[in-house]
């Protein structure tokens, strides 16, 4: 029986050699792909001198995902050797990349909604208009929830929900109202401008939340 069992367990690991050997080399395939799509969208907001890669390296044993380690590796600077993202991405960029990676992956999974919490952390300007489009394209196939203070991307959405705390008889409640069109205008105008809303600056609003949703 001992040796019956022998050699069932040496055919057993010639098969699980083969089918993580082919796993690998799909792996190895995707994280090529995988790259090439986060990179793209990567110079799309702004970090056109971030350079991603996905590592495939063999961890020398077996396990349920097969016989591999898989790390994302970023370089922030022209000239610098890729390094674990989680050790040397900065807030800004940790944002975009997981956006990037969110909109790269949008045709594989199955996620009904998203939600990102101040994704737009660090960046401001062109970046952040970039980063609502982005945002934009990723709502195309799920739904997408997303807190930001930046005008320019709360321009970007479909609906925009304003969220308050407001004091009743000694207790705290949050509340979150779905804006009409016009407290819309209004609600970006201050986040732009602050508490003294202009007719300069509600234009300016009209005109951000116009080129936001132009086709």
């Amino acid at each position: 029986r001992a040796t019956e069992l022998e050699k069932t367990l040496v055919g057993q690991e010639a098969t699980l050699a083969t089918l993580s050997a082919h796993l690998t080399t799909h792996r190895k395939a995707a994280a090529a792909e995988l790259s090439r799509a986060v990179q793209a969208s990567l110079i799309f907001l702004d970090l056109p001198k971030v350079r991603f890669e996905v590592a495939v390296t063999p961890l020398g044993s077996y396990g349920g995902d097969g016989a591999d380690d898989v790390e994302f590796l970023i370089a922030s600077n022209p000239g610098e050797a890729p390094a674990p993202m989680i050790r040397i991405a900065s807030g800004g960029e940790l944002s975009r990349i997981m956006l990037a990676l969110k909109n790269a992956l949008a045709d594989s999974d199955d996620i009904g909604t998203v939600i990102y919490d101040e994704i737009d952390t660090g960046v401001s300007g062109a970046a952040a208009q970039k980063i609502g489009k982005k945002l934009q394209e990723v709502s195309r196939n799920r739904q997408v929830i997303c807190v930001t203070h930046l005008a320019p991307v709360a321009a970007c959405g479909d609906s925009h929900l304003f969220i308050h705390k407001d004091v009743e008889e000694g207790r705290t409640f949050t509340k979150v109202d779905l804006l009409s069109d016009e407290q819309r205008v209004r609600e970006i105008a201050r986040i732009v401008s602050g508490e003294d809303i202009t007719e300069t600056a509600l234009e300016n609003a009209r005109e951000m939340l116009e080129i936001a949703h132009k086709s």
